[in-house]
């Protein structure tokens, strides 16, 4: 974990991964889905409130005629100007136009949360470190299926590829 990080709202966007009703509602380590969730939640006011894109990932199994009840955003997550990106894969990148939008945006650094920390999360990250963006983990607004692989994503991973904070590290402010 680091001291605060100063981020420019105006080249950065909050990536939230896969906080769908179905998947906030398993039984997640080292916090449950509804801690995740509330963090996520102060992040993306954070966002909006200084001008920053909020970007919201969800998943739809390609293979399904009709989704699993629970499939949607949580209720009340997304606010007008956030945009949302369906996947059809672990990650958020392929196939989704992600990165145009995101690119298009003048976004260069990416700040993550979401479920599951070592699948969707780590996944559209690993994608977006290849994609050349800077990369932040949001450690407290994450959570995975068990402790074991939540730690290995955020000690021995998300190190290589960015920074690692909590929610009470990031701030935005203005270049």
């Amino acid at each position: 974990m680091t001291a605060p990080l100063e981020l420019d709202p105006a080249r950065t966007a909050l990536v939230l991964v896969d906080l769908m009703d179905r998947i906030v509602a398993l039984p997640l380590e080292p916090r449950k889905g509804t801690e995740v969730l509330h963090a996520a939640e102060e992040l993306a006011h954070s966002f909006r409130a200084a001008g920053a894109p909020v970007v919201l990932v969800r998943v739809e199994r390609p293979s399904l005629a009709e989704q699993p009840p629970g499939s949607g955003l949580v209720a009340g997550l997304r606010k007008e100007g956030d945009v949302e990106i369906v996947k059809r894969t672990i990650g958020g990148f392929q196939g989704t136009g992600l990165d145009a939008r995101l690119r298009g945006l003048g976004v260069t650094r990416l700040v993550f949360g979401g479920i599951a920390t070592n699948l969707g999360v780590e996944s559209t990250a690993r994608a977006a470190a290849d994609l050349g963006y800077d990369l932040v983990f949001v450690e407290d607004a994450m959570a995975a299926l068990t402790g074991p692989e939540h730690e290995a994503s955020v000690r021995l991973d998300f190190p290589r590829l960015g920074t690692v904070v909590t929610t009470a590290d990031v701030r935005l402010t203005p270049a």
